[in-house]
């Protein structure tokens, strides 16, 4: 398949895809999107503005992921930065919803769009996995996701980078050599300082290699849709 990974970060999500499609990935940051490239070598990658870029070219592909930014809605950022009132509240970022959106309506491919659980009642109803919510034009069976198993430093300095994220009530910390030997990375010769965030925002790769072979063995709910109301089949 021609797949098309959006908002590609390092990759986590196609982890475990293999070499088999034609992967297009997009990321707007170059630091981040020489990092894919290095461990995905036969893709090809582009730096822009992964928003923009689904609309330009959405019909070109079979499969479209997309993984946009989270923050505005995450779950983590309300209850311990905005109620907290170390946070101002700020807009939920619209693109999310433009994006299902556009997909639902005008593309005929199979498509996902991944976010965190957001802390309002999601507009268009999400499958909920692990701790993060999807969208999509086909049935995704269910996966055990096992939670995050990171060790805990006794004092904050620590951690390579001071992050923490909320599921079901509970805090989790995580050191960068945690989450890279959970994922399967190692960013030892990269000189940059968001190596935890760019860990943190990864997809689960058994999640990601999972929702793919839904995607490939399952009709589309329009196709069901179509077949089902046709009188002819």
């Amino acid at each position: 398949m021609k797949i098309l990974n959006l908002y590609s970060g390092i990759g986590g999500n196609r982890k475990n895809w293999g070499d088999s499609h034609e992967i297009t990935a997009v990321e707007y940051k170059p630091e981040i999107a020489k990092i894919y490239q290095d461990f995905f070598p036969n893709d090809k990658v582009i730096v822009a503005d992964a928003h923009q870029y689904l609309l330009d070219h959405f019909s070109e592909f079979d499969f479209i992921w997309s993984s946009p930014p989270c923050p505005t809605h995450s779950k983590a950022r309300y209850v311990f930065g905005v109620r907290s009132g170390n946070t101002k509240p700020v807009y939920p970022d619209m693109k999310l919803y433009q994006e299902i959106i556009l997909l639902k309506t005008h593309f005929f491919g199979k498509w996902c769009v991944e976010n965190v659980i957001a802390y309002y009642e999601p507009l268009i109803i999400p499958q909920t996995i692990g701790r993060h919510f999807y969208w999509s034009n086909f049935f995704i069976t269910p996966i055990r996701v096992e939670p995050a198993r990171i060790s805990q430093a006794k004092k904050t300095s620590d951690y390579e980078h001071n992050r923490y994220v909320a599921r079901e009530g509970q805090l989790r910390a995580g050191k960068v050599k945690d989450f890279e030997k959970r994922y399967g990375y190692d960013l030892s010769k990269y000189n940059t300082k968001d190596k935890l965030l760019m860990l943190r925002n990864c997809v689960e790769p058994e999640t990601g290699k999972h929702i793919l072979n839904c995607a490939i063995n399952s009709p589309s709910l329009f196709e069901e849709t179509n077949i089902r109301s046709n009188p002819l089949l």
